[in-house]
C-alpha cells in the first residue's frame, strides 16, 4: 500500500476477445472502486505460452513486466469467464508464469478476488471455484465471498460495454470494497517481503 494508504488493485481478464464482457467489468472497476483504492489493468495477450525452456534467469520480456506489476500492486482482481467448466488456457497460462520461480513468485500472499461473466443463463461458478483451487499452490489469499456473478451479461451491459444494471453495480462496488478491506487486513507480510526484496 502506498505511504497515503491507498490500496493498489491489479486487474486482469481472462477473455481476449474484442468487446469481452469481463474486460468491461474491469474497465468498470475505475468508475466503481472506493475511495482509498486505485484500480490499473495489464493485458494478457502479449504473454508466451509457459515453456520451461524460456523460464530462465532472463524473462520474456511480456512475462517480467507481468511479475513486475503483481509485485508492485496490493492486490489481484481476476474476471474470468467460463470454458468447459474451468478458466480459460490464457488465464491458466498467466497465473503458471505468476508462479514462477518458486522461491520468489509474487503470488505468494498475495491477496486476490475473483468475478466473472458469461452471456450464457449459468454463471461463472464452476470457473471461479476452480481458479480458487489454482491459487492455492502458489499461497495466494484468496478472498472469501462476496462473489460477482454475471449471467446474461448481453442484458446487464449497455450499447457502449458499461454495465448497466444496478443490482450488479451494486455487488461489484462491494467486492472491490471488501478487496481492499481484506488486503489492509492480510497484506501487511507480503508487503514487508517486498520491501526486504527491493531494499
Amino acid at each position: 500500500m502506498t505511504q497515503s494508504g491507498t490500496v493498489r488493485i491489479l486487474g486482469i481478464a481472462g477473455s481476449l476477445r474484442r468487446n469481452s464482457f469481463n474486460c468491461a467489468l474491469l474497465a468498470d472497476a475505475q468508475e466503481l472502486q472506493p475511495g482509498g483504492v486505485t484500480v490499473e489493468t495489464f493485458y494478457l495477450a502479449p504473454l508466451p505460452m509457459y515453456d520451461q525452456d524460456l523460464d530462465t534467469e532472463t524473462a520474456p520480456p511480456a512475462v517480467q513486466a507481468f511479475r513486475d506489476a503483481l509485485w508492485a500492486t496490493d492486490a489481484l482482481l481476476i474476471a474470468t469467464p467460463e470454458y468447459n467448466h474451468g478458466v480459460p488456457g490464457v488465464l491458466k497460462n498467466a497465473l503458471d508464469w505468476a508462479s514462477r520461480p518458486p522461491q520468489h513468485q509474487p503470488l505468494r500472499g498475495l491477496p486476490v478476488a475473483m468475478m466473472g461473466a458469461t452471456p450464457s443463463m449459468w454463471d461463472t461458478a464452476c470457473a471461479q471455484a476452480h481458479l480458487r483451487q489454482v491459487l492455492v499452490f502458489p499461497s495466494a489469499l484468496v478472498l472469501p465471498p462476496p462473489e460477482v456473478l454475471v449471467a446474461n451479461a448481453g442484458s446487464k451491459f449497455d450499447a457502449e460495454g458499461r454495465l448497466a444494471d444496478d443490482t450488479t453495480r451494486t455487488f461489484f462496488h462491494g467486492l472491490l470494497v471488501a478487496l481492499a478491506d481484506w488486503t489492509r487486513q492480510v497484506g501487511r507480510p507480503r508487503q514487508e517481503a517486498r520491501r526486504l526484496t527491493n531494499a
